[in-house]
């Protein structure tokens, strides 16, 4: 009987295959790429063709000579790596480092079934040099960008420092949003909404519905005061409503495509709260395979590092039978949903879903780990759903106009109110195409809203308005899943490389969360700057894109590969040759704390240590002052005295552009409140009572404080005693 030697990369992979393909075969696993550059030089000949100079990395010493073992007791041998250009790479490093000879030993499938195994194993192929000549152009690129940038970071910012030729870019995109968030200066802005019924009386609140003020004779207006809102109030008040336009139609709701890489980090972000880096190691998992009591090592979806929404048409039969069979025909589409792929995609490989809809997340849920079970289900309901029917509501958009009052002079108020009633669920009965940090609190027209029967010439009555004082947001931080998302918007960085940009810039101490946010540190600011000044080109988002545009055509074996470093090196270096002759020690940022030296009375600064974050006087060596960063008084400075009436947070304090004061929740962004005026703990009681949500200036007296509301039509005033007696 001929034996077999199947090698792969990681131990799980080999123990899930070797189930499949039983007696006659040895799976064994390389434990990833066997071979690397030489860590301690450049390790590439820049002057005969860039030529790399691999050598076997000395961990996997041994596990080469366990593998040259193992090829002697076998008769064929088969590299099993992943079907992508690094996995392509590792194999080619194995055939050379085992002296593997030139021959049909390459097999690859796209999941890890007893099916698709054994196709594999019938099927093999020579290895494609295209796809290892463009993982070796971007690891030889990799190289030269690191080895040659990185010393002079060390020199001039901070040891230790370093470069990366997509990280720096993914960096810059991570300061930019930071700055603009800093530098944002809200603009006020008022709400007006009305509570109309088709009842003079209505019965219970449910017949009374909101409307919201968006024209003054069918222009668009916009409210940038409180004065101009009490005029239009006043105006409504005394007005008589009138539909003028309802306009009834059906929309449909389209499914969400079965997931990409991307997507699936996106959404696992959103949903499951998972980091990027986190939902790509639990999905590796769930390809390579994971103990199942009873049946041990099983793999559950497919390869998880792919830019198609494609999907094979054997399963897109299985999935429209499951529909049919456990949720009715009526869920099952007449022809299968067919999804495009980006233009710029590989399409290599099929989208991300479940191996066999028989094996269903319920059935899982004791068997694998939360984690793991949460990603699968999540995979297993956006693949599902995306073949069944849409989802479908009945839609009235309704313009109302207010007028026939004197005040308004013959001028007509618009209002508007959309509803959106279910008519049927079709794949939302299983998944929700929303991610929840997508969600628009303000916007009306997303939620489902049933409202009264109207037709055009009815008479509504008002029951009640409100307006709000409100302020313009700024742009929010990165998340993973923003960050992921505009990654892949601008070309930077490919489906298998997403996760390990936001690991390295986080690990390099160049960005940290808050919360789910991604905040890039003043070390991150001080190189990124950097870089921007000094190798330009690297930073340049269309730069970066066009480069990765490049490497693939390697990959479609239109261009060769040395013949895209022989393009940029030059100028790589000259960059170099003039940042290292130019400038001194750059200044990173300190990030001031509210804690005062008690040695010499200076305001104390965070810096980073070997042992993390901690408080230094800004005066060393003079003062050699420290403390522990964890100590109370180490946050931004924050108006002790004050505390949002809108949410109960601490105020804090901030410069507009113009310098002028003005003070903001420091729970922003959840929270929006923002002040010119120091404010007090709630807002005005009279003026609350009429529906206004007006601030209570907040100043010191001799004897305590007192609280004054700023609306000029009001005049109440608190006043409190030392102690809080009023």
């Amino acid at each position: 009987m001929t034996k077999s030697l199947v090698i792969v990369e990681s131990p799980s992979k080999a123990k899930t295959i070797q189930k499949y393909l039983g007696q006659g075969y040895t799976v064994l696993a390389s434990g990833g790429h066997v071979c690397d550059l030489p860590q301690k030089t450049l390790g590439i000949d820049v002057e005969h063709g860039f030529e790399p100079e691999y050598e076997i990395n000395p961990e996997k010493k041994e596990t080469i000579r366990r593998l040259k073992s193992a090829l002697k007791q076998n008769d064929v041998v088969y590299l099993a790596t992943d079907p992508d250009r690094e996995g392509e790479a590792i194999s080619w490093h194995l055939k050379n480092c085992l002296e593997i000879p030139d021959g049909k030993n390459r097999i690859v499938f796209n999941e890890i079934s007893k099916k698709a195994v054994n196709n594999a194993i019938e099927n093999p192929r020579e290895l494609d040099m295209n796809l290892v000549n463009s993982q070796q152009a971007r690891r030889v690129l990799d190289r030269l960008v690191g080895y040659k940038i990185s010393p002079i970071l060390g020199k001039r910012i901070k040891k230790g420092s370093s470069a990366g030729r997509v990280q720096s870019a993914a960096l810059e995109m991570v300061v930019n949003r930071e700055r603009e968030i800093r530098n944002f200066v809200p603009e006020e802005y008022w709400t007006i909404n009305a509570f109309l019924s088709k009842e003079q009386n209505p019965k219970s609140k449910k017949d009374v519905f909101k409307c919201t003020f968006v024209d003054i004779n069918g222009k668009k207006w916009k409210i940038h005061n409180q004065h101009d809102a009490e005029k239009i109030i006043n105006a409504t008040k005394g007005a008589k409503f009138t539909v003028d336009s309802a306009k009834r139609a059906v929309a449909k709701n389209r499914p969400a495509p079965p997931f990409t890489t991307s997507t699936l980090q996106q959404d696992a972000s959103a949903k499951l709260s998972l980091t990027a880096p986190q939902t790509m190691q639990i999905a590796q998992q769930l390809y390579e395979g994971v103990e199942i009591a009873g049946e041990g090592a099983t793999a559950l979806v497919t390869y998880i590092r792919t830019d198609s929404v494609r999907i094979s048409p054997e399963m897109q039969a299985n999935a429209i039978n499951y529909i049919k069979t456990h949720y009715g025909e009526k869920y099952a589409p007449e022809k299968p949903n067919f999804y495009k792929t980006k233009s710029d995609a590989q399409d290599a490989h099929e989208a991300i879903r479940p191996i066999s809809l028989d094996r269903t997340p319920e059935s899982l849920q004791n068997k694998i780990n939360r984690n793991q079970y949460r990603l699968y289900k999540l995979i297993y309901e956006r693949f599902l759903a995306s073949q069944m029917v849409d989802a479908v509501y009945n839609t009235l958009n309704v313009h109302i106009t207010a007028d026939d009052n004197p005040v308004l002079n013959g001028a007509k108020l618009g209002y508007k109110v959309t509803g959106r009633a279910l008519v049927f669920d079709g794949f939302t009965k299983i998944y929700n195409n929303v991610p929840l940090e997508d969600k628009n609190d303000d916007d009306d027209d997303a939620t489902e809203k049933t409202l009264p029967d109207m037709q055009e010439g009815d008479v509504m009555y008002l029951q009640d308005t409100k307006h709000e004082q409100k302020f313009t947001k700024p742009p929010q931080r990165y998340t993973d899943a923003t960050l992921v998302k505009t990654m892949e918007e601008n070309g930077i960085g490919r489906p298998s490389t997403y996760a390990s940009i936001i690991s390295v810039i986080a690990k390099r101490t160049y960005t940290e969360k808050d919360g789910k946010a991604i905040v890039p540190t003043p070390l991150g600011e001080a190189v990124c700057d950097f870089m921007v000044k000094n190798f330009p080109p690297i930073m340049d988002l269309k730069f970066t894109a066009n480069m990765e545009s490049e490497l693939d055509k390697v990959e479609e074996g239109g261009v060769e590969w040395q013949a895209i470093i022989e393009k940029f090196y030059p100028e790589l270096m000259t960059l170099v040759k003039r940042a290292n002759s130019s400038g001194g020690k750059v200044h990173i940022a300190s990030e001031e704390s509210d804690v005062i030296c008690e040695k010499c009375g200076a305001r104390m600064v965070v810096r980073d240590g070997k042992n993390g974050k901690f408080l230094a006087c800004p005066n060393y060596p003079a003062c050699k002052n420290t403390k522990p960063y964890s100590e109370p008084g180490a946050a931004p400075s924050i108006e002790q005295e004050a505390v949002c009436p809108k949410c109960g947070k601490p105020v804090v304090k901030k410069k507009s552009k113009k310098g002028k004061t003005f003070y903001g929740c420091s729970g922003y962004p959840e929270c929006d409140f923002v002040s010119w005026d120091l404010p007090a703990p709630y807002f005005c009681p009279e003026c609350k009572e009429k529906g206004i949500e007006s601030v209570m200036k907040m100043t010191k007296t001799k004897s305590g404080r007192k609280y004054t509301c700023t609306n000029k039509d009001c005049n109440h005033t608190e006043v409190f005693k030392d102690g809080g007696e009023q």
